[in-house]
């Protein structure tokens, strides 16, 4: 009878443990996931010219903090160039990715699309590809037709990279979308433009918008392709520009920049979230 009245007790106190030592696993998880990210913001404050932490700076003393490399980004030419490139094919390739991958997702949503998974395989191909074949493909091809160190080559190669993203984002949109009111909408004595403007695009915005910027990211943190096809440093976009200080000349600007990076990310990863909430509510499912 003891046994039996004290069984969920027991159970009770083995239940409270895991769920401590689940989310102690998860900490460390975390921890070692975000902690090689979180130690570079401290370092980009350093004072010192170099990747190492001071004595005055683990004593948290003030003269040991410094924005110095900040502002040798902000005012070094080679580094603003490189920030116009990220911004201008990052752009354009997002534009160029998205139109297209958008396009793909919508016809591969067809039920009667022939070939429907040879071609899904065909346009993800990029992202299970390893990026230095694909680099090395698209250098030699770049050689033949002359767009080696032009800065259209490098928007075209991340539209090829970052196409997939999209095409995968508005799929996984266009799983949960209701056709009947595209059926509706032509019974109404709408056109297919029509239809498509004030009904499909809205509904699956938030896949789209999600879809360009895992594009937008994927070119702006892209360096492999650039190593092959930018040779000329007036091409050369942030990660490439950072590549080449890592290898000439080791300065904690380059913590500045990556922490400036960092905090876009963060802005990027906010909106997704939000989007994701966004296309939850529209499908009425509880977000989570």
């Amino acid at each position: 009878m003891y046994y039996l009245t004290s069984l969920p007790s027991y159970a009770s106190t083995l239940e409270k443990i895991w769920y401590v030592l689940f989310r102690v696993i998860c900490g460390f998880v975390f921890l070692f996931l975000i902690a090689p990210i979180l130690i570079i913001i401290p370092l980009s404050f350093n004072a010192e010219p170099y990747f190492t932490f001071t004595e005055g700076m683990l004593a948290l003393e003030r003269s040991a903090f410094s924005t110095r490399w900040y502002e040798m980004f902000m005012s070094d030419a080679r580094w603003m160039n490189s920030v116009k490139n990220s911004v201008v094919v990052a752009f354009f390739s997002t534009i160029l990715a998205t139109a297209l991958g958008t396009t793909a997702a919508l016809g591969l949503s067809r039920s009667l699309m022939p070939a429907r998974t040879f071609f899904m395989s065909v346009l993800i191909s990029p992202m299970v590809v390893p990026l230095i074949i694909t680099a090395a493909g698209i250098y030699f091809f770049y050689s033949s037709v002359g767009l080696t160190n032009s800065l259209v080559g490098i928007i075209l190669a991340h539209t090829a990279l970052g196409t997939p993203f999209v095409v995968i984002t508005v799929t996984a949109t266009l799983i949960g979308f209701d056709h009947s009111l595209t059926r509706a909408s032509a019974m109404l004595g709408a056109d297919p433009r029509q239809t498509f403007f004030k009904i499909t695009m809205p509904l699956i915005m938030p896949g789209v918008i999600s879809g360009a910027l895992f594009a937008f990211v994927t070119s702006f943190d892209e360096v492999v392709v650039v190593l092959f096809i930018a040779l000329n440093p007036a091409e050369y976009t942030i990660p490439r520009q950072m590549w080449s200080g890592i290898r000439e000349q080791i300065s904690p600007a380059i913590l500045a920049v990556a922490t400036c990076l960092i905090g876009l990310s963060i802005v990027l990863m906010t909106v997704l979230e939000l989007l994701r909430r966004r296309s939850e509510r529209l499908r009425g499912m509880t977000p989570q």
